[in-house]
């Protein structure tokens, strides 16, 4: 399996609004030409959509590439949105998240001539660049240091919906949680939806009050609605994902398990240009520096030098394949942790 050699990201200021989604000037002659469409919960949602614009964002500002937005706001705006973009003209058309990806087959059969790159899924076709992720590196270490963290012995997995991309969350923060402490109770919760914000408030709520001191939300925007909860909790902390959502409750969120969808973005798009287009199917994980957590801005003092350099052992012994982390619950009910 061919991967992706990331390259350095150039920092973009990220302006989210009606201007990104309308086509106003045409693109120049040669001009490097990207269209991406949005899962639902669209730009705003702070986590996994976000990520995927600044990547697109900065194609635009160190590639000079002409960049059109359509967002989608239920699943029966995905296949309109794409074959709006499937003119030919669009050197790249992103497909962002995997519940698109049987609108992108059917599309992407009958627009042979439009490439198209989808972000979380396969998708076999010649003109389908499939981008997945190692979610369970990332997690893994999410997992590990909730529970050095926990003062209950108690914490939470929150997910979008219950299906295989979501469970490989899961599976590697149980793991995780559990290379640290193999008794450490962990309560898995599945929202049902991407966007209910609400509704993860609700279940948040629930979670910490039955004693579950941090919860791992994993379900894009529904997600804010844990960081809305952890507020009203004065000991409690929740781990957000995608982006970096240290920020959003200084002090509150213990670390982002971030996913580089804005380096992958950009990575494809920059491969084009250097006429070495990517095709096929990238897995990108820890490894690639496609996965991590975030630097623990508002935290380290809560973690701990020694609890710090005890993930750092548990990363390294990931990147060099002495941990596997989990993907599915069957991996995980026959994981064994690993002395370090």
């Amino acid at each position: 399996m061919r991967r992706l050699v990331l390259l350095a990201l150039v920092a973009t200021a990220v302006l989210l609004g009606p201007v990104a989604c309308t086509r106003r000037v045409g693109p120049h002659p040669g001009q490097l030409e990207l269209g991406m469409v949005t899962d639902i919960g669209g730009l705003g949602d702070k986590s996994f959509n976000d990520s995927a614009y600044r990547g697109l964002l900065a194609a635009r500002k160190s590639l000079g590439a002409y960049i059109q937005v359509l967002q989608s706001r239920s699943a029966a705006d995905y296949q309109p949105n794409l074959i709006a973009l499937s003119s030919g003209h669009f050197n790249m058309v992103y497909a962002i998240g995997f519940l698109m990806s049987r609108d992108l087959d059917d599309v992407a059969k009958g627009n042979p001539q439009q490439h198209y790159a989808i972000v979380d899924a396969v998708v076999d076709e010649p003109n389908v660049l499939s981008v997945t992720f190692k979610e369970q590196d990332g997690s893994f270490l999410a997992g590990a240091l909730a529970a050095m963290v926990s003062k209950t012995h108690r914490i939470a997995f929150m997910g979008g919906q219950d299906i295989p991309l979501l469970r490989k969350f899961e599976a590697g923060y149980i793991a995780g949680a559990r290379e640290i402490d193999p008794s450490i109770h962990v309560d898995v919760k599945y929202i049902g939806s991407f966007e209910d914000v609400a509704a993860g408030k609700e279940i948040a709520g629930v979670l910490y009050n039955s004693g579950d001191d941090i919860i791992y939300a994993a379900a894009g925007k529904a997600g804010l609605g844990v960081m809305d909860e952890v507020k009203n909790h004065r000991h409690d902390f929740v781990i957000g994902v995608d982006s970096n959502q240290d920020s959003l409750v200084p002090g509150k969120v213990l670390t982002s398990m971030v996913k580089r969808v804005d380096v992958a973005v950009f990575d494809v798009a920059r491969a084009i240009q250097l006429h070495q287009p990517l095709q096929g199917h990238l897995e990108l994980g820890l490894k690639d520096g496609a996965i991590s957590l975030t630097n623990f801005a508002y935290t380290k003092h809560e973690i701990g030098k020694a609890n710090l350099a005890r993930l750092a052992a548990i990363k390294r012994a990931i990147i060099d394949g002495r941990i596997v982390p989990p993907d599915t619950r069957e991996a995980l009910s026959t994981f064994k942790t690993v002395p370090l």
